[in-house]
């Protein structure tokens, strides 16, 4: 291990865009076809991984949502979730805030309860055996109505408890953050946080829409954002988090390559920019993996990277508590 690597392993970090489902790796998702005797379109591991490569996000989207038909059973979700935190806790990870769709899973017969027990039981043990605290964003998917959303918010009624936001995620174009504004209104009032995918492939009205529409307290993504000058200056002095998927903008095209990754400039501007592994299974790196291909495509300073840090625990959903001792950790590591 090198000294960057070694260096971004020992940062502490928060993880504060990831999709549960997006870290089925092709070799649970082959292991919980075969305990739950589901048929799957792939013959190898191999086929899968081959299969992984994107032009947009629809193409994505396609094979994500295939992949989640394996996810039968309560042990099913545990299973993914620690899968995940096992590999978050190897890269210094120590706060995940996790992200899970329901309605990809309700709508082909799961009961929402049988999701979130899975993931609640994982939490529990992560916390318990790795040291990672973790909190549950609830996602609603923006290419079904808001109806759909509404009841998706009633199921979760007996869980809010355990549930800390709700987000936005899926098809971006054509489904603008104003489409949500009810039901966003209504989660708000049940006391969750709000995020919300925008200007990912969307322009940067939809991020517009989603800081005065939704109202939320954090954006997913904001590459776009970049384009317009007085959003960049609203994002910087209202301190508003963006949680950035290097890896993932190089997979889906948002990015030609990460050589012209806007992350620096992000930083330059005063934007709150975290890093991120977004759906690390499909998109080849979780989150030391992201920093480190993003720190040398634009020779990111290691006062980038404890910034960087810093950002993900000062825009996460912790109590300012917890953030005050996830930041001297920082300190320590960096020798401030």
């Amino acid at each position: 291990m090198d000294a960057l690597e070694d260096f971004i392993r020992r940062l502490p970090k928060a993880e504060l865009h990831l999709h549960i489902e997006g870290s089925l790796e092709p070799e649970l998702m082959f292991a919980l076809a075969e305990r739950n005797g589901i048929s799957i379109p792939y013959a190898s591991v191999e086929e899968v991984r081959g299969a992984y490569a994107f032009s947009n996000l629809q193409d994505f989207l396609d094979i994500y949502y295939a992949g989640a038909g394996v996810l039968q059973t309560e042990a099913d979700f545990r299973d993914l979730a620690m899968a995940y935190f096992e590999r978050a806790a190897a890269d210094g990870v120590v706060h995940a805030e996790i992200m899970f769709d329901p309605q990809t899973h309700t709508d082909r017969g799961i009961a929402f309860g049988t999701v979130i027990e899975g993931l609640l039981a994982a939490m529990a043990e992560a916390e318990t055996r790795l040291g990672i605290t973790s909190r549950l964003i609830m996602s609603f998917l923006r290419h079904l109505s808001e109806e759909a959303a509404f009841e998706t918010l009633g199921q979760a009624e007996p869980w809010l408890a355990r549930i800390t936001a709700v987000g936005l995620d899926s098809s971006e174009l054509g489904h603008p953050p104003a489409k949500f504004a009810r039901v966003f209104a209504a989660a708000r009032a049940k006391g969750l946080k709000l995020t919300a995918h925008a200007g990912e492939e969307g322009p940067p009205d939809y991020v517009y829409e989603a800081l005065e529409v939704l109202g939320v307290d954090r954006i997913d993504h904001g590459n776009r954002a970049l384009e317009d000058e007085a959003l960049v200056a609203r994002l910087a002095q209202d301190g508003m988090t963006l949680t950035v998927c290097p890896l993932s903008n190089l997979k889906l095209c948002v990015v030609g390559d990460l050589a012209g990754h806007p992350i620096d400039r992000m930083l330059a501007a005063g934007l709150k920019a975290t890093i991120n592994s977004d759906d690390p299974a499909y998109f080849g790196g979780y989150v030391a993996d992201n920093y480190r291909a993003v720190a040398e495509a634009r020779g990111l300073s290691r006062a980038d990277l404890v910034t960087l840090a810093k950002n993900s625990f000062t825009g996460s959903f912790l109590p300012p508590e917890d953030v005050a001792r996830h930041l001297v950790a920082i300190a320590a590591v960096a020798g401030e």
